[in-house]
């Protein structure tokens, strides 16, 4: 019976379905550069005073 469970499971996997995560990959990108350099201003803001 787990075995069956296990191979009924496998068929829930979605194959490759062609999504192109390229402009998702670029936005998480662009958003962490934004995080860094406003961590950074604050960072040297915070050493100039």
């Amino acid at each position: 019976m787990s075995k069956n469970h296990h191979e009924s499971s496998k068929d829930n996997v979605p194959e490759k379905s062609g999504i192109d995560l390229r402009g998702t990959f670029i936005s998480v990108m662009l958003l962490g550069g934004f995080i860094i350099i406003s961590w950074l201003g604050i960072y040297l803001l915070f050493l100039s005073r």
